[in-house]
């Protein structure tokens, strides 16, 4: 049904759309150029309603009225007594299609798995209308059984088809139809097909009629039976997911276990608004982050001419990266209506800070007398610059490089050779620096307002809050290379000449031998600093630029010498290096002279308190002057607040110097990789906030969960798929950096300020060197969290990867090319993750984390993961099984990711499903391979377009590209079938394209 009207502030369209199967966008992708503004695709269902009135069960707008909200429809299907062709039993499957009575045409919504030689099929696949989706009791909807005669070519023939309401089934006794299938000549009959409404969270006592199954000796009730599920936040109902997960595609099946009960499995695919939302955010912080570098190197004043000219080429660069990404996020804002980048726009420029097909899958199993259980999974591509390529690999090895390669790039430029560590320090000291002073200031202006209240509490409170901050302050100052910076930046400055220069320029004839003399003799102010070249020391390289330009201004150029005067030599005066040390000192001391004034003023007020009568103590109170506590604190904070500014100006400019010498020495290769590692880190970052919110909202009843996230944080853990061959190493070297730099992310969970939509969406602050991701939570929600969480403790979380290719890339690299990236990668994420189970441990009583039926110890599970990932052993698969059932023992976030989320990794979820509700829910292993195939069934999207159907007459359907699945999960099984695995495949190809 589609059809729209407008009038007065209400839009609304109602257009049903093909719902698909998983496979982390695999199945969408074709659907991505059709999506509008504000449009949301809902299983089989699209809904558009804008500005919609805040009457949720009924609306009258134009003469229209939206039907109020039917409960969950849920059906299953089955067929009996279908026509026999020929001299085989049927191959039946069902396709479903809702009637659109306005314009007389089918729309595509769903279809059930291939039931094999049958004529009486049970279909494990059924058919969801969701409580969201605008159902009505005259929604009519047709079922077309067909005859799949050969699975390969996807052919096959018209058998019947009925017709019915979801009218009908909710009025229909047991709520059960019984309908007669007709032929294509409409008078004969080809069979019936049983409709029966699944009933989630409700227990089925009375007595149903079975029907025979495909298994043999085997009756199966129709309608599941199970015990009422646990109140937990579940997203069909749940206002949070709103700002966040949008257009749920929605699957039900119905599986036997071992004592023959039916388990009801629920699956629900959504994209996830912080696809685009995040990596928009991260781009306004790189571009506020680089624009205030430019302003600080602006900032350093005066530099020789060499140096200037350096700042010069790196202000140009800053000002390239600024530019590329103020288009790159003006390119974003435009895109409205999408919520995730499909495979096909990876190496899109415009969107190469999007993660690829960023998904969250969620299973929830209903089984008899037992409580639902939900089992959630984020599918994403690997985080990878796909634009940029990966001709001279990934992230891993550009920086190995570049890290070997920058020393020499120091001396060509004649810089100073800083090592990382001493950078990230740089950054480090900046970042605090900034935090801290506004904080310092805003504690002073505190302390007095409670001085000029009176209040004694008060008082003490910030005079702690303020002695605290700035302890840290002086704390983080107290380094050697804030001091060794700031004689680099005085000798940078024009005309400088050391001592030993002076005592040696006698006549501009022996000028030149005098300077080298005097080089030779000068020692570096970081030289002493490990990381610093010997070569290339700070009064070494300033000395040299600035002595050229002394040198030709005396020499007349190379005319020959001008008789110069020694005091005519431009000059500053020598550098004090005690100067920064009592800078700093002076902060702690004016400290010192706040916390003493607060304590005589505490104790004069006290010793008054004592010597006055009761009677009067109010009348003393009342007549003392407010202002005086104010007024004796005012210049002593004052005076802090200067110490402090200034201590911040003259570090703020040292360490900006070292960012200099950075970024000079990397120029062009470092801005490049600085450029990539912000596009890959972007990625990693929507994802690890998509699973951190997914979560929290699963858990927000779970106190154990809680109580963990404050105390010791969560872990993450990716899934990689990906190969060690060829392109894909690239892919795997950017993905590990990206996760490893995920490591300076905390969250923060806040309050809301109000309850719209726009107000519970996560937001990014922070620099590059630590981001926090605040999450916020509508009042009535936040409240029920601990204090600590309240408070706005940060809280953390722990990535780790684990990789293990499985494809036949995988294959070739094992026999002929090098696993050792795979190798490291495991061997130290195994490292990191026992780590956290260690700090867990210390922390959290086991108590906290989740119940499962296996009852394996973790740190039995950690031993054999650790000798899974010592071993020698071709597509060791064990490893992604034990660091995924650690990780959801853990109460971790879990990851899938391949190349671009669809093949690989819908296989891998699908098994893992698959394999979770065999160890959990006792899924019936003879029809375990039934359940994976119905799971990874193709057929869910409305690929049957091109078979016959004589009173389909248009079929409206979002068809995907036809592909071939070849059975990839067997490679998990044993590489060794890779062999036939081919030749089967280049049969198939040759026997196609013929």
């Amino acid at each position: 049904m589609e059809g729209a009207c407008g009038a007065g502030e209400l839009d609304w369209t109602v257009v049903f759309r093909g719902g698909g199967r998983r496979g982390g966008g695999r199945k969408r992708e074709g659907q991505a150029g059709q999506m509008e503004d504000g449009t949301q695709q809902l299983g089989h269902c699209l809904v558009d309603m804008r500005e919609l009135s805040a009457n949720p069960e009924g609306l009258t707008a134009a003469g229209v009225m939206l039907t109020p909200k039917l409960p969950q429809v849920e059906f299953s299907l089955a067929c009996k007594d279908l026509v026999a062709c020929r001299d085989r039993k049927p191959n039946a499957l069902v396709q479903v299609a809702v009637i659109d009575t306005h314009k007389q045409h089918l729309v595509s919504q769903t279809c059930t798995e291939i039931v094999e030689a049958n004529k009486d099929p049970l279909f494990l696949t059924g058919v969801t209308f969701p409580s969201e989706y605008p159902a009505s009791p005259e929604t009519l909807v047709k079922l077309t059984v067909y005859d799949a005669k050969d699975k390969s070519q996807e052919s096959s023939s018209f058998l019947g088809s009925a017709t019915f309401s979801v009218g009908d089934l909710l009025r229909a006794k047991d709520e059960r139809l019984t309908l007669s299938l007709r032929s294509s000549d409409g008078v004969c009959t080809a069979g019936t097909v049983v409709v029966s409404r699944l009933k989630m969270g409700e227990m089925e006592e009375a007595d149903v009629d079975h029907i025979t199954t495909d298994i043999q000796s085997q009756k199966c009730p129709m309608v599941c039976d199970s015990a009422s599920h646990r109140a937990t936040i579940d997203r069909e109902n749940n206002p949070l997911t709103g700002p966040v997960f949008k257009n749920p595609i929605c699957k039900v099946y119905r599986f036997q276990t071992v004592d023959s009960k039916w388990m009801l499995v629920r699956e629900q695919m959504e994209e996830c608004t912080l696809s685009f939302s995040i990596p928009r955010q991260l781009l306004s912080l790189y571009i506020q982050e680089d624009m205030s570098r430019v302003q600080d190197l602006k900032d350093l004043g005066d530099l020789s001419p060499h140096w200037d000219n350096l700042r010069k080429e790196v202000m140009t660069r800053y000002g390239g990266i600024i530019s590329c990404y103020q288009e790159t996020l003006a390119e974003l804002d435009k895109i409205t209506g999408r919520s995730f980048k499909p495979s096909c726009c990876k190496a899109q420029k415009s969107l190469e800070f999007i993660p690829i097909n960023l998904h969250t899958q969620r299973m929830r199993v209903t089984c008899p007398r037992k409580t639902d259980a939900f089992y959630d999974i984020v599918t994403v591509g690997a985080p990878a610059a796909h634009f940029q390529g990966f001709k001279c690999g990934g992230l891993q090895r550009l920086l190995s490089r570049y890290e070997a390669d920058k020393k020499s790039f120091s001396t060509a430029y004649q810089c100073i050779y800083y090592s990382p560590e001493h950078t990230a320090k740089a950054q480090e000291v900046l970042s605090t620096m900034s935090l801290l002073q506004p904080l310092i200031t805003s504690l002073a202006d505190q302390l007095l307002m409670a001085a000029q209240e009176h209040s004694a509490p008060g008082l003490r409170d910030a005079l702690k809050n303020l002695s605290d901050k700035t302890e840290q302050f002086v704390h983080t100052l107290k380094d050697e290379l804030v001091k060794s910076a700031l004689l680099a930046l005085h000798a940078a400055r024009p005309g400088y000449v050391s001592k030993n220069q002076k005592q040696t320029l006698v006549q501009g004839g022996q000028l030149q031998g005098h300077i080298q003399q005097s080089n030779e003799k000068n020692q570096s102010p970081v030289q002493g600093l490990p990381g610093h070249s010997p070569a290339t020391s700070a009064t070494e390289s300033t000395m040299v630029c600035n002595n050229v330009e002394a040198l030709q201004t005396m020499t007349g150029g190379e005319g020959g010498t001008l008789p110069v005067k020694h005091d005519s030599i431009p000059h500053h005066k020598e550098f004090d290096e005690e100067e920064w040390d009592r800078v700093w000192a002076n902060v702690a001391k004016c400290l010192n002279c706040v916390i003493a004034m607060v304590d005589k003023l505490q104790e004069e007020h006290n010793n008054k308190q004592e010597q006055v009568p009761e009677h009067q103590l109010a009348d003393v109170i009342t007549s003392h002057n407010p202002g005086d506590w104010r007024e004796q604190l005012r210049p002593l904070v004052t005076r802090l607040k200067e110490c402090v500014m200034e201590v911040v100006e003259k570090a703020k400019r040292a360490m900006t110097f070292v960012l200099l010498q950075e970024a000079a020495c990397s120029t062009p290769q470092g801005f490049l990789l600085q450029q990539r590692r912000d596009v890959v880190f972007s990625q990693a970052l929507a994802a690890l906030a998509c699973g951190f919110v997914m979560k929290l909202y699963a858990g927000m009843q779970d106190k154990g969960f809680l109580r963990q996230l404050h105390l010791v944080g969560l872990v993450a853990q990716f899934e990689s798929l990906l190969s060690t061959y060829s392109e894909e190493i690239g892919m795997l070297e950017d993905m590990e950096v990206g996760i490893s730099d995920l490591q300076r992310v905390a969250f923060q969970i806040t309050e809301a300020q109000s309850d719209e939509l726009s107000d519970l969406q996560p937001s990014v602050c922070g620099r590059r060197d630590h981001f926090t991701v605040e999450v916020p939570l509508p009042r009535l929600v936040f409240q029920t969290l601990p204090e600590e969480i309240k408070e706005g403790k940060p809280l953390r979380v722990f990535p780790v990867l684990f990789n293990v290719g499985i494809n036949e890339q995988q294959t070739i690299a094992e026999r002929f090319g090098d696993i050792s990236l795979q190798e490291r990668i495991n061997q130290k994420n195994f490292e990191m993750l026992e780590a956290y189970f260690k700090s867990f441990s210390e922390k959290v009583p086991l108590e906290c984390l989740p119940c499962f039926q296996t009852q394996t110890d973790i740190k039995e599970l950690l031993e054999t993961l650790g000798q899974n990932v010592v071993t020698k052993k071709r597509k060791n698969v064990e490893i992604l099984w034990i660091a995924g059932t650690i990780c959801r023992r853990l109460n971790g976030i879990r990851f899938t990711s391949c190349k671009s989320a669809k093949d690989r990794t819908s296989m891998s979820v699908t098994l893992e499903q698959c394999a979770l509700l065999r160890d959990e829910h006792q899924l019936s292993k003879d029809i375990f391979i039934r359940a994976l195939d119905c799971m990874r069934s193709r057929l869910t999207q409305g690929d049957i377009g091109q078979w016959e159907d004589p009173e389909a007459g248009a079929v409206t359907e979002n068809k995907p590209a036809s592909r071939h699945f070849y059975p990839i999960a067997l490679l998990l099984v044993s590489s060794h079938l890779l062999v036939v695995w081919l030749i089967l495949s280049l049969v198939f190809l040759l026997a196609k394209y013929q």
